[in-house]
């Protein structure tokens, strides 16, 4: 059985706030006793290989990170599987989908709050959303965007984190050389 995580921090080493350097990613990810450890960046994106649940993980993370540092970050847990799903599902064109956004909730949201944002329509930003990633094309660049992270997660009451298309692409490579 192919227990490859990936775990998705929110908001680390963003803007100069709550910096959690590479090193330090590392050496958490180990003093958790996770096994096959690797980071992908210095954003909090984690693969690594685990037994439990993904939100006995994400709570444990949480957790940890909280004891260390004093800060409350958000932690999303997936399969390896479920980032492939997410990646091969992506509902754009070749062409648009390498430019993408994929914003990943934590949990799914309400069909009231889905029905809701649905209504959203503002010119050169398209999404799509599912019951765990809002597909999302910024025509003129994400800098430049209406719609964000923060706007996805006011609007759906869900935990939600970024990454784009290229990222998403690198965590999974990853995942499959933890596997080994």
């Amino acid at each position: 059985m192919n227990n490859t995580k990936v775990a998705l921090l929110r908001g680390i080493n963003v803007g100069g706030h709550k910096k959690f350097p590479k090193v330090g990613q590392l050496t958490m990810l180990a003093d958790l006793d996770f096994k096959n450890p690797q980071v992908y960046l210095h954003t909090g994106n984690w693969v690594f290989t685990a037994s439990e649940s993904n939100e006995d993980l994400a709570n444990k993370i949480e957790m940890a990170i909280t004891k260390t540092f004093g800060w409350e970050v958000p932690v999303l847990v997936f399969d390896a599987s479920e980032i492939e799903q997410i990646l091969n599902a992506c509902p754009f064109s070749e062409e648009k989908k390498l430019k993408s956004y994929f914003v990943l909730l934590k949990s799914s949201p309400f069909a009231d709050k889905i029905s809701e944002i649905e209504k959203i329509d503002f010119p050169g930003e398209v999404f799509h959303l599912t019951k765990r990633c809002v597909y999302f094309f910024p025509e003129m660049g994400a800098g430049k965007a209406k719609l964000s992270t923060n706007f996805f997660e006011n609007k759906l009451n869900v935990t939600a984190t970024a990454r784009n298309y290229n990222t998403l692409a690198k965590i999974l490579k990853l995942t499959t050389s933890s596997e080994s």
